[in-house]
This record gives C-alpha cells, structure tokens and sequence, in this order.
C-alpha cells in the first residue's frame, strides 16, 4: 500500500453554533490547512467538539474538503475525523470518506495519522487508487 508523508500548518477559528443553548463545553471551528511532502494541498473544513468536566476528556468529529496533488495526481478528496481523549490518553480515526475522490484522485481510500511533536504537525497517510474502469 501506497504511503504518503508530511508536514502541515492548520489554522482553527471559533465559529457560532447553530444551538444557541448548547453547552458551553461545546464548540464549532473552521479548518484551514495546507499540506507539505507526498501530500501538496490546502483543505477546508468545519470541527465540532465537545468537552467534560473531567481534566483530559473530549470528543471531535470533523469533515475536511482536501484539494491537491497526492503523490503528483490532482484532484480532490474528503477526510472523516473522529477523535477522543480519555483522561487525556488520545484515540483519533481519520478516513479518506469512500468514493470522494475527483480527477486523478478517483478511487482513492485510506487513512490518514496525525502526530504532534515540539508544536509541528505531522502526517502519514497509507492509501490506494482502485483502478476505475
């Protein structure tokens, strides 16, 4: 399997939530990324997150519009985050959403990790492009 590796820069923004009355452990944010290496992109998307009022515990599920060259193919694909802190022990899932890919990205599935380290973001991203036909 195909692996893709890099950097990126994201750029989070509060944003309003549509329940007015939701919990203030709530919140609603804008993605901005641009993605360096394997993966030359820029992405959109929107986050919603939920807090506790245990030290470390959170949830997150996010949507992504990601539009590049993968590996030198352009196109355009959607990326499915689901994340949890557990007392402050991280799970995190993000998955190319099946059959989002667009140009030479059609076909494309896989997942994406994320590491954290000295404030940089780093990605890999194991993937496939079934042949379309």
């Amino acid at each position: 399997m195909p692996q893709a590796t890099g950097t990126f820069e994201v750029k989070l923004a509060p944003q309003a939530l549509a329940n007015a009355d939701a919990s203030p452990l709530m919140g609603r944010l804008s993605i901005n990324k641009t993605f360096s290496g394997d993966l030359q992109a820029t992405s959109q998307g929107e986050m919603l997150s939920a807090g506790t009022a245990v030290k470390g515990s959170a949830g997150y599920v996010a949507i992504e519009r990601v539009t590049g060259t993968l590996h030198g193919k352009s196109g355009s694909f959607v990326l499915q985050h689901s994340g949890t802190m557990n007392r402050g022990a991280p799970q995190l899932t993000v998955s190319v959403v099946p059959d989002s890919g667009t140009d030479e990205l059609t076909g494309l599935s896989g997942t994406l990790g994320i590491q954290i380290a000295d404030g940089r973001h780093s990605y890999v991203m194991d993937y496939e492009i079934a042949p379309q036909g």
